[in-house]
């Protein structure tokens, strides 16, 4: 699949062909979903707590008389019926963590490219570079080439003038290209990145060497 490079004033300047078993795979939907709900699932602390009967601090004084009242026989306030008393079968800390093959989480990022490259959200870049941070100018340079869709920015490295520039924005996030993930990838709408970062997906996704994939 040949797409066209642009400079960073939107003009086109070369063409290039995207690997084919990158960007050519078959799209398997069901796999995509599964890398999705992993990552999710991997990104939740589990913290959530709800104190038990046992665990409330009310008195142990029992409520009212065995007999004579009329009412149900209690003597604890800890009882989940009592405002203030514990609850019952409440969330109790918890890991969410899903296993998922290496070999299958990669080939759901490949069928997330192709699904990209078939709907021409992939936007090639010759390269990017800032002087110095500054969001007016990343907006400015990303709205060009890609008529203010949302944005995923791959960096073949770090670039700190360009992440700085994009961290207080909603609609553009920078990544490097060796953390691509499942989640960011279907969370934009445009992936916009330059020749070196494609050169990090085509080593990490073709010839199999470990990545900095996030694992959350």
């Amino acid at each position: 699949m040949k797409v066209p490079v642009y400079n960073m004033a939107g003009e086109e300047v070369s063409n290039v062909d995207l690997p084919a078993s990158i960007f050519e795979a078959d799209v398997n939907r069901g796999l995509m979903h599964q890398a999705l709900v992993r990552q999710l699932a991997n990104a939740r602390l589990g913290t959530h707590k709800a104190k038990g009967r046992s665990e409330v601090n009310r008195t142990t004084a029992k409520v009212y008389r065995q007999k004579g009242t009329g009412r149900a026989r209690h003597g604890s306030r800890r009882a989940p019926i009592f405002v203030g008393g514990g609850v019952a079968h409440g969330p109790r800390p918890r890991k969410y963590i899903k296993d998922m093959p290496r070999k299958m989480r990669r080939a759901a990022l490949r069928s997330a490219l192709t699904v990209k490259a078939s709907n021409d959200d992939i936007v090639l870049l010759d390269d990017i570079y800032m002087d110095v941070p500054k969001s007016r100018d990343i907006v400015t340079i990303v709205e060009r080439l890609t008529q203010g869709d949302t944005a995923l920015l791959l960096l073949a490295e770090r670039n700190e003038n360009v992440e700085k520039s994009a961290r207080n924005l909603t609609n553009i996030k920078t990544l490097r290209a060796g953390y691509l993930n499942i989640r960011d990838l279907l969370g934009y709408g445009k992936l916009v990145m330059p020749l070196a970062a494609l050169s990090v997906i085509d080593e990490f996704l073709n010839t199999g060497e470990e990545s900095g994939e996030e694992e959350e």
